[in-house]
């Protein structure tokens, strides 16, 4: 078996006055131990920022700033921080040394909590945080391992190494470090804190006091995480029938989903809690004001909480009738049974000791989190993960949501855990992807529209219509307008596009109807069933082909020119018949003159003798002559015109 290499901190006087003793804690950012400060001979809690963060210059403020944020705090129920220094390599805090457990070693030994204990508990904690957030501090990391149950019966909440003033209050990616089981909705959902999404975290852990497990299970992280911003938590009394309902209540008021249904700061809570003591008549043990006279065995924190007292072993030196013999007896065997369990305890802590030693120096412990570098230049980026001890190798990937040279994400992903000098792919935006696409002219609107979304070029809802020779309901043309809003180009024999761009289809109606010959009620109902306005003026002109009253010509070009679209307006030409032509004067001609320059003149002619028509071209048409006609002005063209021949006129 391989011997767990010492802590070499143990024994070292930091900063010439604290002298290490032991380990007694190990977190995400540092190391606790137990230590003498060798000025004030106090014993103190040193707390050792982890030496591959001491570099690191935002780790090192907010190292500093918990020293801060805690020590401007003086409460009773708050953890003291004495100092805050730095000796070499080692960032460091000094603060108030209290033996006891936590909240989650009682919870994990009793499971559910008293309401009596319940309440001891809540109304400490809540005394203390309502000094912070009076004081603008939002602790941020509210959860039980934070809360210390000292051996004397103090309750102090410690650990403000998330604390941000309240003015400060936003948290994202790689800063939103708060335990998921505790984490409020809007941590989740926006990345954002304040005092509220404390009162939150208080609510699950009052939840879990009561109940015995928190409200929220899942294997994944992301599954607690995603319950807290959709679920609401439960009642208490629906898995323990004996809470009282104001206290159902008062989880359900602090784990409301909206920040603006809560208790607005500790101090809010707190007086609901109290009014809660009065109306149960269950009011907090007041904790012990003395250290017990006798060593680390005196007793723990469940000495004060009712409902766990420990009641102290008989005297056995007192009985009544107990020789010195049976008292020497009984001394050995309580020696043995004493002895026996130290060596248990021994050999457990060098286990742990040496479980400890490889999970954070070899195990999952020893690991580094991926930093955040979505929205960063590649530059930056590089430099992010090389701070970490990490090796960037650049990859690129198209991208419409990220800009040009940006970085979309990492591979591993953001908080992953890798261990040192691991590559990290850190993929660059090239911006919107190109595609060239087919002539789309004569195609369906579907088909385009299925071409556009598989080459991802938005389609816009708007559809324009034109008149067209291309039958109706196919695609004249697409206009795309780019991303950036640059000019629209068309696209109707195949162009190049972008990703994101914008896309306008444009389908053909068919042709104009064509209504020449058509009478004019007739030919305006169909032109005004597709659409098109036609012209109150309307033109007319003989037609020796239409007929009176028919449309003669429609407008053939759009006004304004290019295609025509409904709404134009169509001019349409009417027909006033044929053209009347001059009836020349035949009066006193031979018929067969007069037949002559009539049929020249385009009319055609027959001759009556007294209302009996005489065959044309006979003998006669010399030896008679027109003796009258008609009619005798004007007729069109094509018009017959009777002739009265007679010898003597």
């Amino acid at each position: 078996m391989n011997t767990p290499q010492a802590d070499p901190l143990i024994g070292r006087l930091v900063d010439g006055r604290y002298r290490v003793r032991a380990r007694i804690a190990r977190g995400g950012m540092a190391t606790v131990y137990v230590a003498t400060d060798m000025r004030l001979e106090r014993r103190i809690a040193l707390k050792v920022m982890h030496a591959h963060l001491s570099d690191d210059s935002a780790f090192q403020s907010r190292f500093i700033q918990e020293a801060r944020a805690a020590a401007r705090l003086a409460d009773p129920h708050v953890v003291n921080v004495f100092d805050q220094g730095q000796d070499g390599e080692l960032a460091y805090l000094v603060m108030e040394y209290l033996p006891g457990i936590t909240l989650r070693e009682l919870m994990r030994e009793q499971k559910r909590l008293t309401v009596a204990q319940t309440i001891t508990i809540m109304d400490a904690i809540l005394s203390g945080l309502a000094a912070a957030h009076a004081a603008g501090i939002v602790h941020r990391d509210v959860k039980p391992e934070n809360v210390l149950l000292a051996e004397d019966g103090r309750i102090k909440i410690g650990d403000f190494g998330l604390a941000r003033a309240t003015t400060a209050n936003t948290a994202t990616g790689a800063q939103l470090l708060g335990t998921i089981a505790y984490l409020a909705p809007e941590l989740v959902t926006r990345g954002t804190a304040d005092a509220r999404s404390d009162i939150y975290a208080l609510g699950i852990m009052l939840y879990e006091m009561l109940v015995g497990e928190q409200p929220y299970q899942g294997e994944q992280p992301m599954q607690i995480a995603f319950q807290h911003a959709t679920e609401q938590v439960p009642r208490p009394s629906a898995r323990n029938a004996g809470v009282p309902d104001q206290l159902d209540e008062l989880v359900l008021w602090a784990t409301a989903k909206s920040p603006d249904d809560r208790p607005m700061d500790a101090k809010e809570m707190l007086t609901r809690l109290r009014e809660i003591e009065r109306e149960i008549g269950v009011a907090p043990v007041p904790t012990a004001t003395e250290a017990s006279s006798r060593a680390y065995d005196s007793g723990s924190v469940t000495k004060i909480l009712p409902g766990t007292a420990v009641l102290p072993a008989a005297d056995d030196d007192a009985e009544e009738g107990a020789d010195n013999a049976t008292r020497l007896r009984r001394r050995t065997a309580r020696r043995r049974s004493t002895g026996a369990a130290l060596l248990t305890l021994v050999l457990l802590l060098a286990v742990l000791a040496g479980a400890a030693g490889w999970w954070f120096g070899s195990g999952p412990g020893s690991l580094i989190a991926v930093p955040s570098v979505a929205g960063m230049s590649y530059e930056d980026a590089a430099a992010a993960v090389e701070a970490e001890g990490l090796v960037p190798e650049r990859a690129e990937r198209s991208s419409i949501d990220v800009d040009q040279g940006l970085v979309i994400e990492s591979a591993p992903g953001e908080a992953e855990r890798v261990e040192k000098d691991s590559t990290v792919s850190l993929v660059v935006s090239t911006g919107p992807a190109r595609h060239d696409l087919p002539a789309l002219r004569g195609k369906s609107a579907d088909e385009v529209r299925s071409i556009l979304a598989a080459n991802r070029v938005n389609v816009s809802d708007d559809v324009e219509e034109y008149f067209d020779d291309l039958e109706k309901g196919l695609v004249l043309n697409v206009r795309v307008t780019p991303r950036d809003q640059g000019e629209p180009h068309g696209c109707a024999d195949g162009c190049q596009v972008f990703e994101d761009d914008t896309a306008l289809i444009q389908l053909s109606l068919g042709a104009v109807p064509d209504v020449t010959g058509k009478p004019l009620d007739e030919a305006v109902r169909t032109l005004e069933d597709v659409k098109l306005e036609v012209a109150d003026e309307r033109p007319s002109d003989w037609s020796e082909s239409v007929a009176k009253g028919s449309v003669i010509a429609q407008s053939s070009e759009r006004p304004g020119g290019g295609a025509w679209r409904p709404g134009d307006t169509v001019t349409l030409t009417v027909s006033r018949g044929p053209q009347p032509l001059p009836i020349p004067d035949v009066k006193g001609k031979s018929v067969r003159d007069a037949v002559s320059t009539l049929k020249d003149a385009g009319f055609e002619v027959q001759p009556t003798i007294e209302d009996v028509e005489i065959p044309l071209g006979g003998k006669y048409w010399d030896i008679y002559k027109v003796c009258s006609y008609a009619p005798t002005d004007t007729a069109p063209r094509g018009t017959t015109i009777t002739l009265t021949p007679g010898i003597f006129c």
